[in-house]
C-alpha cells in the first residue's frame, strides 16, 4: 500500500513541477508574446488605468487626464488643443499616438526605465511607474501670435531660436482638436471620419509634414551661394543680367513682377526680388555648388528630426541650366517646409551656423526630477561667416526700405525676405505668401528669433497674395512676442 502512496506522490510532484515550468515558459519566456497579442487588453486596462504624464509649455501643462469611471479609465485631455495640435498631436484610445504624444510616449505612459531608479526590479514585479512630463521649448506668447495671424487660413508658423535651435512656435492651420480623439465611445469614430474626409486636412502638420515651392524666399540660398562661389564679389557691382532673361536652351522668357530689374546689384535685386537676376547666377552658380549650398542649409536631408520626423525639403541636382534657373529662385522641383525655411532665416542671423531644431527641452518624473535633457546640439555652416553679414544687411534692407516693410518692429532690427510661390499646372493655382525672417531686440547681443510663415488661402484674392502684404504681418507679430517688444 505504501508503495502506491509513493507511486501517487511522485506523479502528484511531476505534475507540480509540469505546472511551474509551464508557468514560467508562459510568464518569462513568452510574456513578450502575450502582451503584444492583440487579444490581451490588460495591457491596455493597465496602461489606462493611471493619469497620463503631461506635456507642458512655459511651465504650464497643456495636456491633462479625465478619470471616466470605465475599464479603460482616463482619457486624455487637451488645453487649447487646437492651438497646441501640431506639437502635441494625439493620444487615443482607438487610433494611437502622434507627434510628442507618439514620441515621448514611454516617458508620458510611464513605461520608460529611466523613470525608476530600479528599472530591473520593476522589469521583475511588472510595476508600472506614474507617467512623467515633458517639458517643450515653445513660447507660448509666439504660439498664440502665430495662430491669431494665420486665423485659420490655410498655412503654417515656424519660429526658432537661432543660437540652439530650440523650437519656439510650430503652428499649421486650420488645425483640431485632439480631444475629440480620446476615448473609445462611438463619437470618437465620427470625429475620426470627418477629420480625414475633410479637405482642409486639419490633421496635416503643415508645419513639418508639407512642403511648398520656397518662391523667392529661396533667394537667400542662392545668393549665398553666389557670394560663396565667388560668383558675386561686389553686392553693389551691376550684374549682366538680362530683363526678361531667356531661360538656357529654351526660348521661355523669365520676367519679373516689377520693372528696372536689367543689370541690377545683388543689393538691389535682393531688395526687390528680381527673378531675372537670381536665375541667371543660380545658373552661373552651377548645379553642383548650388545643390552642395542647398544640402548645407538642410535641403535633401531625410533624417531631420525634431524629435518627430520632418518631411524631406528637396533641392533636385540633376536639373538642366533652363530647370537650375527655376530651381534657384524657388520654382520647379525646390520644395520646402516652413522649419526647412526657418532654418535657413536662422542661418543667416547665426553667422552661417545651422543648430539642428529641437522642440523637448527635457523630460523628468512625476516628480520633477529631470529624466534627459535635449544637451548640445549638432552645427552645421551652411555658408562662410562673411556671406551671413553680407546677407543679414541685404534682409535688413528688404525690411527699411524694401518689400518687407510690413515686418519692421520699433526699437528692434529685423531683416526678412519675401516671396511668392506659383504653383499648379501653367502655375494656375493660388500662389502661397512666404515671409521668412530674423528679429533682435535693442538689448540683445544677437538675433533672438528667426521665423518662416507660409499662407495659402485659396479664398483670397490672387493679387492680394504677397509675402509682404500677407505673411509679413504675422512674422512680425510671432518676433514681437518673442523679443516682447512694445510698439
Amino acid at each position: 500500500m505504501t508503495r502506491y502512496i509513493r507511486h501517487a506522490a511522485c506523479f502528484c510532484a511531476l505534475l507540480l513541477v509540469a505546472l511551474l515550468v509551464n508557468a514560467i515558459r508562459v510568464q518569462v519566456f513568452q510574456a513578450r508574446a502575450h502582451d503584444t497579442n492583440p487579444a490581451n487588453r490588460r495591457e491596455n486596462i493597465a496602461r489606462y488605468g493611471r493619469e497620463r504624464g503631461d506635456i507642458l509649455v512655459d511651465g504650464r501643462p497643456v495636456t491633462g487626464s479625465r478619470d471616466t469611471g470605465e475599464q479603460l479609465r482616463y482619457e486624455r485631455t487637451y488645453r487649447d488643443g487646437p492651438l497646441y495640435a501640431p506639437v502635441t498631436g494625439f493620444a487615443s484610445q482607438e487610433y494611437g499616438t502622434t507627434l510628442l504624444e507618439h514620441t515621448e510616449d514611454p516617458v508620458l505612459s510611464g513605461s520608460d526605465p529611466m523613470l525608476t531608479p530600479f528599472p530591473l526590479w520593476n522589469d521583475f514585479t511588472r510595476r508600472r511607474n506614474p507617467g512623467g512630463d515633458v517639458v517643450t521649448t515653445l513660447n507660448g506668447a509666439a504660439q498664440q501670435a502665430a495662430f491669431r495671424g494665420l486665423a485659420g487660413r490655410k498655412g503654417a508658423v515656424a519660429a526658432l531660436e537661432p543660437a540652439t535651435g530650440r523650437v519656439l512656435a510650430l503652428v499649421s492651420s486650420p488645425s483640431y482638436d485632439p480631444g475629440v480623439l480620446s476615448g473609445n465611445s462611438p463619437g470618437v469614430g465620427r470625429s475620426w471620419a470627418w477629420l480625414n474626409a475633410n479637405p482642409d486636412k486639419p490633421m496635416l502638420n503643415r508645419a513639418v509634414r508639407q512642403t511648398y515651392p520656397p518662391g523667392s524666399t529661396f533667394k537667400v540660398v542662392t545668393a549665398a551661394a553666389a557670394l560663396d562661389a565667388g560668383v558675386i564679389r561686389d553686392v553693389d557691382a551691376p550684374t549682366d543680367s538680362p530683363a526678361p532673361y531667356t531661360l538656357p536652351g529654351t526660348t521661355t522668357s523669365l520676367s519679373n513682377e516689377s520693372d528696372g530689374c536689367e543689370d541690377l546689384s545683388l543689393r538691389e535685386a535682393f531688395r526687390w526680388s528680381c527673378n531675372t537676376v537670381f536665375a541667371k547666377l543660380g545658373v552661373d552658380v552651377g548645379v553642383r555648388d548650388m545643390t552642395a549650398t542647398a544640402r548645407a542649409f538642410g535641403f535633401n536631408d531625410d533624417a531631420l528630426r525634431i524629435p518627430f520626423s520632418v518631411a524631406r525639403s528637396t533641392f533636385d541636382p540633376s536639373v538642366d541650366r533652363a530647370q537650375l534657373a527655376l530651381s534657384s529662385i524657388g520654382q520647379y522641383n525646390t520644395r520646402a517646409t516652413p522649419l526647412q525655411m526657418a532654418m535657413v532665416s536662422a542661418a543667416v542671423a547665426d553667422g552661417g551656423q545651422i543648430r539642428t531644431p529641437y522642440l523637448v527641452e527635457r523630460t523628468t518624473t512625476a516628480g520633477g526630477s529631470i529624466v534627459d535633457t535635449a544637451g548640445p546640439r549638432p552645427v552645421r555652416q551652411a555658408m562662410t561667416p562673411e556671406t551671413a553679414a553680407v546677407l543679414k544687411e541685404l534682409m535688413t534692407q528688404v525690411v527699411t526700405e524694401g518689400t518687407g516693410t510690413n515686418a519692421a518692429i520699433p526699437g528692434a532690427i529685423v531683416g526678412g525676405k519675401t516671396g511668392t510661390a506659383q504653383h499648379g499646372i501653367g502655375n494656375a493655382g493660388m500662389p502661397y505668401a512666404w515671409f521668412v525672417a530674423w528679429a533682435q531686440g535693442e538689448r540683445d547681443m544677437q538675433p533672438k528669433v528667426a521665423v518662416a510663415v507660409v499662407v495659402e488661402d485659396a479664398s483670397a484674392v490672387r493679387g492680394d497674395i504677397t509675402g509682404g502684404g500677407v505673411a509679413a504681418p504675422i512674422a512680425r507679430a510671432v518676433m514681437k512676442a518673442v523679443l516682447n517688444a512694445k510698439e
